[in-house]
Order: structure tokens, then C-alpha cells, then sequence
């Protein structure tokens, strides 16, 4: 027996499977206004940015001033702290030794663990392994300090003698490389390899200004750095009366005849013989912040530095929105974050959250699945048309 559709009931068939594959195809998501959203895929920071590129990378806008043509630095970054825009940079992710602007990483790293009202007898082992000619604050042995004496040791007087009992109370040296390296990680910061917390020149030691960007970056968002990096002048405890101690950032107090920069908010300057002259340098001006990496000028003196580092700052303030972003100092999948001071109620890291957005929550279809329901459909169509024929004669 041969079984066959008439034409209305072919044409039934097509009617059905046309109103299942209506039926089941996804619904396109309405912007306001009636306008269809269409979809589209935001790249990461990463893979917007032209950071990895050797040479100087910015994007300028017609009137834009130009960048600084006198900048020695072997590398060096101005981006937006607020947003995290980078808006210049030079081998932004060369990696060279950093000095004691890791002290940066070794803050965000160990902070959040030692409250500043907590108090510390300092243990002769706690001081040995400092290396011969780092900077000091002067740490005793046997003598009662309190953790916040100690961070004020650590980002005036870049002291290394502070960081290695501050170390010590975090679970020790190795443990707290560690953590700084997991940190960095975490941030997006991967140009950076942690073997001494303190800076000092260790054989494999690197970062890059595009990682230090990163650190101070996060340092200025979390109210206890950025209280730490801002302070000028500071009494450190002695057995005697205490003796004041200075902020080695001279951008911030001015001193030795570098001019103090207005508007000056941290964040951490350092030298070693193999890293040369370091700095990471934030300043605010009508309600935006910068920060502004400098490694390692290779003409002038010890203070070319800072002189590079103001000019920098001076073109990012004169660049505002006159440049195009080059790349971000956000990990991927993040988005920027206002600082706690801007933002009531934030974290005390002040990091940049994950967003994982979804414009609704309700399943979609696959085409697989489309496919399927209207085979389905289209199926039962064809069973309902057969059946209702099989109930009459039919012809061979």
C-alpha cells in the first residue's frame, strides 16, 4: 500500500512546522525603543591592548599634546587610576628588576593579615638575612613595636629590616614570596617574578611598569596603603625619645631640591644597583588620578626619576580626554571599581570585581535543539494527517 499527502495536507504540514520552528527559535532581546539588540563580544583589556608592542604606544586625538620626548626610562606607563585606562606607555611589559617598588606587592599581599594595633617583640632571627646595604629603619632586636610602626618603616624608609619582621609574623619569607606571587597573579600582573619580598636584587627578580601600574593602582584602593604611602614624616619608637623619619618619595616632601608635585597622593620610590632608580608616582587633579610608572632612567642622576615622572604626569593631566586607551591595567573579565574613598561600603582590598552578566536568565534554544523541536513537530503533523486519512478508504 502506497501512502500518500494530498496537497492540503502537505500544505497543513508546512503550516505546522513553520509555526513549531516559530515556536521554539529563540526571542531576540528588545532595547529600548524598540530597537533589536544584536549580539556582540567586548574583548578583554588584554586583548584591546597594544602593551606588548616594543616601543612608545599611544593613541592621540586630534589636539592631543604630545608624549615627553626627553624620557630616558627604559620603560615606563600613565594610565587612569579610577578606570584603569593605560594612556601611554614605553615597553610597558619589559620586565626589570623593580627595587623596592615590590615593597608595593609585598603590602597588598600582607596587609589584610596584620592589623596596625597589634604589637610585636622583635626576635634577633627576625633580622637575620637582611642584605648588606639595604635601606633601614632601624629595627631592634628585643624591642616592642607596633605593626602600624613597622608599615610606616616599610613605605617612608623603605626599610628592609621592617619588611623582613613583617614577613616573619606573615608565616615567613618563602611563605610570603608565595603569597605575593599568588597576588600578583590574581591582578593580572604577570610579568612579575617575587624571590625577595623586600625588593632587593635577587638572580630571576623582575616585574615591569605595566605590573607596578598595577600594584600602585591597587594600593591607592585600599584606604590602610594609601594612607601608609601618602604619609610625609612619621616618628619611628627608639629606646629613647622616637626619632622622625621621611617619606624617601621626594616628589611627595620636596626634599633635596626636587620640587614637591601638587596634588602628590604616594605612592613607592627604590634604587639597587642592578634595577638602577625606580618609581611608582600618583597625583589628583580636578577630581581624576593618576599613576605613572618610571623604571630605570638611563641619563642624569639619581633624581631623573622624578623629573620624568612629572612630566609624565603633566602630559596625563594636559591628555584628558584627548587620548584613546592603549590597553588596561584591569585583569580580564574585570570592570573598573570606584575607590573607597568615592564608593561608601567598599571591600577593604578595593580590587576590581568580576562581572559576569547575563541579560537574562531565562534558557535559550540551540539550533541543535530548534532543529529537533521542529523535526518533532513536523512529525506529529505528518502522524495526525495519516491518521485522519487510515479512518477512510483509500485507493491503490
Amino acid at each position: 500500500m502506497t501512502i500518500g499527502l494530498s496537497a492540503r495536507a502537505a500544505t497543513s504540514c508546512s503550516a505546522v512546522c513553520v509555526i513549531g520552528l516559530l515556536t521554539l527559535a529563540p526571542v531576540s532581546a528588545a532595547r529600548p525603543g524598540g530597537t533589536p539588540s544584536t549580539a556582540h563580544a567586548t574583548a578583554s583589556p588584554g586583548q584591546q591592548s597594544s602593551l606588548h608592542r616594543p616601543g612608545t604606544q599611544v593613541r592621540p586625538r586630534p589636539g592631543a599634546p604630545k608624549v615627553p620626548r626627553d624620557l630616558s626610562a627604559l620603560s615606563w606607563v600613565v594610565a587612569d587610576a579610577d578606570s584603569g585606562d593605560v594612556l601611554a606607555a614605553h615597553d610597558a611589559h619589559r620586565r626589570l628588576p623593580p627595587a623596592s617598588t615590590l615593597k608595593t606587592l609585598f603590602a597588598l599581599a600582607v596587609l589584610p593579615s596584620l592589623p596596625g594595633g597589634t604589637r610585636h617583640t622583635v626576635r634577633p632571627e627576625e633580622l637575620a638575612g637582611v642584605g648588606a646595604g639595604s635601606s633601614l629603619v632601624g629595627v631592634k632586636e628585643n624591642r616592642t613595636y607596633r605593626v602600624a610602626d613597622l608599615w610606616r618603616g616599610v613605605f617612608l624608609s623603605s626599610g628592609n629590616d621592617a619588611v623582613h619582621v613583617l614577613a616573619s609574623l606573615n608565616g615567613g619569607w618563602r611563605t610570603t614570596a608565595a603569597q605575593m606571587q599568588a597576588k600578583a597573579r590574581a591582578l593580572g600582573a604577570l610579568d612579575t617574578r617575587v624571590v625577595s619580598p623586600d625588593g632587593y636584587d635577587a638572580p630571576g627578580q623582575v616585574s615591569s611598569a605595566y605590573d607596578l601600574a598595577v600594584f600602585g593602582r591597587a594600593g591607592l584602593r585600599n584606604e590602610e596603603f594609601a594612607r601608609y604611602c601618602a604619609t610625609a614624616e612619621a616618628r619611628f619608637p627608639a629606646d629613647g625619645a622616637a626619632y622622625p623619619i621621611r617619606n624617601t618619595n621626594r616628589l611627595l616632601t620636596g626634599a633635596q631640591g626636587v620640587d614637591r608635585y601638587p596634588g602628590l597622593i604616594g605612592v613607592k620610590n627604590g634604587y639597587t644597583t642592578n634595577a638602577g632608580n625606580t618609581l611608582i608616582a600618583a597625583a589628583k587633579r580636578n577630581g581624576r588620578t593618576l599613576v605613572v610608572t618610571v623604571m630605570n632612567p638611563q641619563a642624569g642622576g639619581g633624581f631623573t626619576v622624578y623629573q620624568e615622572a612629572r612630566s609624565l604626569l603633566d602630559w596625563g593631566f594636559e591628555s584628558a580626554g584627548r587620548v584613546d586607551p592603549v590597553g588596561s591595567l584591569l585583569p580580564p573579565h574585570s570592570s573598573p571599581r570606584p575607590s573607597p574613598r568615592a564608593e561608601a561600603g567598599a571591600g577593604a582590598q578595593g580590587e576590581p570585581v568580576p562581572v559576569a552578566k547575563k541579560e537574562s536568565s531565562r534558557p535559550g534554544w540551540t539550533v541543535a535543539g530548534a532543529l529537533v523541536g521542529v523535526a518533532g513537530v513536523g512529525a506529529g503533523a505528518v502522524f495526525m494527517t495519516l491518521w485522519r486519512r487510515g479512518r477512510r478508504p483509500t485507493e491503490d
